[in-house]
């Protein structure tokens, strides 16, 4: 059983890739409404993780439940990816997927929740309270000014911005993301922690990051993988300061 305010536990998962561990026994459990970071060193496993929670990978061993608010608890371990995503599980990846030829605002309709692909949302128009949503939504992440622009213009920043925008329309329970702040500098970095810690009244974020200064702005909890191992989790004061921790990365010459 779980408490209330556990949305995913991750137990016990290992994959082997060829003979090669990526993940070996991992566990942990995500609290609802709350900004959890996977972090440690490049090939420490965090986007195979990932990969797992969304079935684009399959574990050799071990199982994620997701616990949809108000309903059954759902073994994600085994089911299609679409069927993860119609469950309220949404993931951007690191590079920005959005129509470059459409209009922001375009972008948003395709995203809606009740959309099933370009065809629908050509025939079907959004209702009032739809575009309203659309319009609350851009202004969250500071796009409501660029909705009739084409989202090849916007800058690397608003292109991440607009993708998040896009993945709150559809009303998750989870949105996870890959290095969101890749790329940006520290004023777009500062604007997205500050983004998604709005938007974590309304659903729960998954990041994996690199970024020391902004996993130390916006995260709750910060869980430490190496070598595919969990190795250490808690909130981001006390895991910097764990010795061990700060062999991993100081050893490896990065922070």
């Amino acid at each position: 059983m779980t408490t209330n305010d556990t949305i995913l536990e991750i137990n016990n998962i290992s994959v082997c890739f060829d003979g090669f561990y990526a993940l070996t026994d991992v566990r942990t459990k995500v609290k609802r409404n709350t900004i959890h970071f996977f972090i440690g060193p490049n090939g420490a496993g965090k986007t195979t993780l990932l990969d797992i929670i969304c079935a684009k990978t399959k574990p050799t061993a071990g199982t994620v439940i997701y616990y949809p608010k108000g309903k059954d608890p759902v073994r994600l371990t085994g089911m299609k990816e679409y069927k993860i995503v119609n469950e309220g599980v949404g993931r951007k990846f690191q590079v920005p997927s959005v129509f470059v030829n459409l209009s922001v605002e375009e972008n948003m309709i395709l995203a809606l929740k009740d959309h099933k692909g370009i065809l629908d949302s050509i025939f079907r128009k959004p209702s009032k309270e739809e575009m309203q949503d659309i319009h609350n939504t851009l202004k969250r992440v500071s796009l409501e000014e660029k909705a009739g622009e084409r989202a090849g213009s916007l800058a690397h920043g608003e292109k991440q911005w607009l993708e998040i925008a896009m993945q709150l329309v559809s009303k998750p329970e989870i949105i996870m993301l890959d290095e969101p702040a890749a790329g940006m500098g520290k004023p777009e970095t500062f604007k997205t922690g500050e983004i998604l810690k709005d938007i974590k009244k309304d659903c729960t974020i998954i990041v994996i990051e690199h970024d020391m200064d902004f996993v130390k702005q916006a995260a709750d909890i910060v869980t430490v993988l190496h070598e595919g191992q969990f190795l250490v989790e808690g909130n981001v004061n006390d895991v910097l300061a764990n010795e061990t921790v700060q062999a991993v990365y100081l050893g490896r010459g990065g922070e």
